[in-house]
């Protein structure tokens, strides 16, 4: 088997790329990053000295950040679900979705989990509050947006999907995506039903203890 992917179950990035992989039923070595299997860090950490993962690595060769491994993935591995587009225009809405999610859902909802994990001297109750206040603002942009589609990016699952059903999963753990938001709840159950990410939530269920805000009883 040529592909290893270096990944944490409960990580939402990793989540990400396992929701791609699982989609196509794509063929891969897992090796978990945790304490009880500390030569996988140690490997992850010669290839990509930034300690960050996932990690996919294809006949020895390594292909890093997550995006960038499920476009790797469509080119090398394609499957039955193309997550990106071939026509350039609506590869772009997908590539535009799937940093939206990065970058105005995942990064704010990471900001309020890693404040908690600081000791109370350190903590940063400003930063927290602009987080909080940009996942309302990007609750708000996304309900407009899936009144008209069934998908981030249109009627098809994409790559945008696979960065959304981690980010918003979590996303609501730490700052609940309330009843004014409808269309952003039914979305993320349609996620949550889709079986290559809800494999991937199931996998992560034995580390919900870990979560520092402490992991609500539902999902």
């Amino acid at each position: 088997m040529s592909l290893v992917l270096y990944a944490h179950p409960f990580s939402s990035y990793c989540q990400k790329v396992l929701t791609a992989l699982y989609e196509n039923a794509t063929p891969f070595e897992y090796r978990a990053l945790g304490p009880d299997n500390p030569d996988a860090m140690r490997e992850l950490t010669e290839m990509w000295p930034m300690k960050r993962f996932p990690l996919l690595v294809d006949g020895g060769t390594p292909v890093i950040e997550s995006s960038v491994i499920i476009e790797y993935l469509g080119l090398n591995y394609a499957g039955p679900v193309t997550l990106i587009p071939a026509d350039p225009q609506r590869a772009l809405d997908v590539r535009f979705m799937d940093r939206f999610f990065d970058l105005y859902v995942a990064t704010p909802q990471q900001k309020i989990v890693f404040d908690a994990m600081r000791p109370e001297h350190e903590r940063d109750p400003r930063g927290v509050a602009d987080a909080r206040a940009m996942l309302d603002t990007s609750y708000a942009y996304l309900e407009r947006l899936m009144a008209t589609r069934e998908w981030a990016a249109g009627d098809d699952f994409s790559m945008a999907d696979c960065a959304a059903a981690p980010f918003l999963f979590y996303a609501d753990w730490c700052h609940r995506i309330g009843d004014a938001y409808p269309q952003v709840i039914a979305y993320r159950k349609r996620l949550l039903a889709r079986p290559s990410f809800a494999r991937a939530v199931d996998e992560a269920r034995p580390y919900r203890h870990l979560f520092p805000l402490g992991a609500p009883d539902r999902d």
